[in-house]
């Protein structure tokens, strides 16, 4: 691709979803657009940018998007944050919500692997009484149909099984389907899934005890990341939990959040900042 094709996607990309696109990266933009020009009937990488230069083509717009901002995941993944969940917010959050249900939501979750780890860990809770009743409503967003629809059908390869997942839960949950595996029904029903660009305003969703929102609001220029992290501190009661990266901070962006004591990666709401909002 020539470097102005490559400035012609990364704006397209910044644009739609507040992720920047390394110019640098040449070989990966190819790589990730090379089905999209299959698919779509383009000759070439070229003739896909000329057509969004020229028709300014919204569809397509946003086709280029959703392939360049699928991130990578996997089960369990940096295994730390779903121990926090299950050994400390849980139990914490069941004592104070009492008949509430808590309600979980995973923020661009790609394929569903997030959710779907966190879904085996209440259903564990549940069954060995740590629930105590309380419900627990577990969400899944992406910016990507493409992704939360591979996320609905509950299909993982053997690579993606292989990566995070004990075996226990494996055989307790998944049935092998010719080269697939296939999460059982039940699993799949405890997640509610839609699509959501977290840079739209989020009031509507209302609030979430705990959200999950890893290896994201890096990606995006430093405008997004802020109003990003504002909306989900909006988004948090006075003692919920946003989970970021183990690399991400707030330090510097914002001070809608404080990080939470003695839980690196942990951040709960800055007080009084709601008020000031």
């Amino acid at each position: 691709m020539r470097p102005q094709d490559v400035e012609v996607v990364r704006g397209v990309v910044l644009a739609r979803s507040g992720v920047v696109i390394d110019p640098t990266k040449t070989y990966l933009i190819e790589t990730r657009l090379a089905p999209l020009v299959r698919r779509e009937g383009f000759a070439s990488h070229a003739e896909l940018i000329q057509v969004i230069r020229t028709r300014h083509d919204d569809k397509l717009m946003w086709q280029v998007t959703d392939a360049l901002v699928s991130s990578e995941t996997c089960f369990f993944r940096d295994r730390a944050p779903f121990d926090q969940f299950r050994g400390e917010f849980l139990p914490e959050l069941v004592a104070s919500r009492g008949d509430r249900p808590i309600r979980v939501w995973s923020a661009a979750c790609s394929t569903g692997q997030e959710p779907y780890s966190l879904a085996m860990i209440v259903d564990a809770e549940r069954e060995q009484g740590g629930l105590k009743g309380t419900t627990v409503e577990l969400f899944g967003s992406d910016l990507s149909e493409r992704s939360l629809e591979r996320a609905q059908s509950g299909l993982y390869s053997q690579f993606e099984i292989q990566r995070g997942l004990p075996i226990r839960m494996l055989v307790r949950h998944f049935e092998q389907k010719d080269e697939m595996w296939a999460l059982s029904p039940r699993m799949r029903q405890m997640v509610r899934w839609r699509r959501i660009n977290l840079l739209a305003d989020l009031k509507a969703l209302g609030q979430f005890d705990v959200i999950f929102c890893r290896n994201v609001v890096s990606d995006f220029d430093e405008a997004s990341r802020r109003r990003v992290l504002e909306q989900l501190a909006l988004a948090l009661p006075k003692d919920g939990r946003l989970v970021l990266g183990v690399d991400e901070s707030v330090v510097g962006v914002t001070e809608a959040l404080q990080p939470a004591p003695g839980r690196p990666g942990v951040y709960v709401p800055t007080p009084g900042y709601r008020r000031a909002a």
